[in-house]
């Protein structure tokens, strides 16, 4: 049996509304004193039971040291930060009532996978079932984010113009340098374990519309690859449930600044793409070999290292990837009235200086804490405005 209609997933898709945005954040759960993961979901689970804003917003994600928060569907960006911001104030407040800290890494520096425990969920055993090894090892915390497009062939397509932006966005986002209680030499090292790891994920091929994308679809149903269309694990994939490009390809955020920033940039290069589409701009799509030269460089080297201009064969420094996008999504920005802002370097950059600074590790961590509690956990007037 399979839960999959693609159906009703075309009729979704063709009843939606442009450019409405929900967020996803994801959160390691962690014991207060020694930052180790705790494997305390349920129990946080359960206590949000009594608030009715913050039980329809957070989530399991695999691991029981995980928690993930949710906005729903905001009208817009800024409607979507606002729902966010309310659930991150609850969920903040309710670990500081369970003695919990909440951690923004794309990975846990020292934690063995050994140690997590898969989460009690149908979804997640037939995950486990399904791919042993490559489910317990994949302790990653990342931020999806869902914009609205209206019709099916014409988000699937969207889908095919964002698959050389993928790169570009992971190299901005990048913020899991350690794992195994060492500096893994990577900047995306969520992305090492789960984008190279599981199976159908990464970035997809072009379809060039919804017919060939429903029959591949069906493909891994008839054979009995999938039986849930979540185990479609793309970096950028239209979401059969709510009608919506979802873009899944970036580390969680050390701040909610940056969170609120990446979302942004995330939402302007979805329109955009619909945009261009809408107005015919040429797109070329590009294969999968050289969109993969620049996912290696923005894994090993984020924003320190080059990637590369595939139409034109050539290297420019990967700081640019965030003017470069900020140049094309410049029209839908104006539009919707996008300004995201990035500081002067990204998580795993900050992690590395401080680390070269002379910090241990538990401190360098212990940090990123600091920075985390200090602007997630603040109240929805506060929070700094970047929309």
């Amino acid at each position: 049996m399979t839960d999959i209609d693609l159906d009703l997933g075309y009729a979704l898709f063709e009843q939606a509304t442009d450019f409405t945005v929900g967020l996803e954040e994801e959160f390691a759960i962690l014991d207060p004193i020694h930052l180790d993961l705790a494997q305390r979901f349920e129990e946080l689970r359960d206590a949000a039971g009594s608030d009715p804003i913050l039980a329809e917003s957070i989530a399991g994600e695999l691991i029981s040291s995980e928690i993930e928060i949710r906005s729903g569907r905001g009208r817009n960006h800024a409607d979507a930060l606002r729902l966010q911001r309310e659930a991150r104030r609850r969920l903040f407040a309710l670990a500081a009532s369970q003695n919990v800290l909440l951690g923004a890494t794309g990975t846990h520096p020292w934690a063995d996978y050994r140690d997590q425990r898969i989460i009690d969920t149908e979804h997640y055993h037939r995950v486990e079932e399904g791919l042993k090894y490559v489910a317990w090892r994949n302790n990653t915390f990342s931020t999806h984010v869902h914009v609205g497009i209206r019709g099916a062939d014409r988000a699937v397509r969207v889908c095919d113009r964002l698959r050389p932006v993928l790169p570009l966005l992971l190299a901005i986002s990048a913020n899991s340098p350690f794992l195994e209680g060492r500096d893994a030499g990577l900047h995306s090292m969520r992305s090492q374990i789960f984008t190279k790891s599981f199976p159908r994920c990464g970035v997809p091929d072009a379809f060039g519309g919804w017919d060939e994308f429903a029959r591949y679809i069906d493909f891994l149903v008839r054979t009995r690859s999938i039986v849930e269309y979540t185990q479609v694990w793309w970096s950028v994939r239209p979401h059969l449930s709510f009608g919506t490009v979802e873009v899944r390809i970036c580390d969680t955020q050390q701040t909610a600044a940056e969170s609120a920033a990446l979302s942004a940039l995330i939402v302007a290069c979805v329109a955009q793409a619909a945009r261009d589409l809408d107005e015919r701009r040429p797109c070329r799509d590009l294969p999968p070999r050289l969109i993969e030269e620049n996912m290696w460089r923005a894994i090993r080297h984020g924003l320190d290292g080059e990637l590369l201009d595939l139409e034109r064969g050539e290297p420019f420094p990967a700081r640019a990837a965030i003017d470069r996008l900020l140049e094309w999504t410049g029209p839908i920005r104006a539009e919707l009235g996008l300004r995201p802002e990035f500081p002067a370097a990204n998580g795993a950059q900050r992690q590395r200086a401080l680390l070269a600074q002379g910090m241990t590790l538990p401190e360098v961590y212990a940090a990123t804490l600091d920075a985390t509690r200090a602007t997630y956990a603040e109240s929805a007037q506060r929070t700094v405005e970047v929309n």
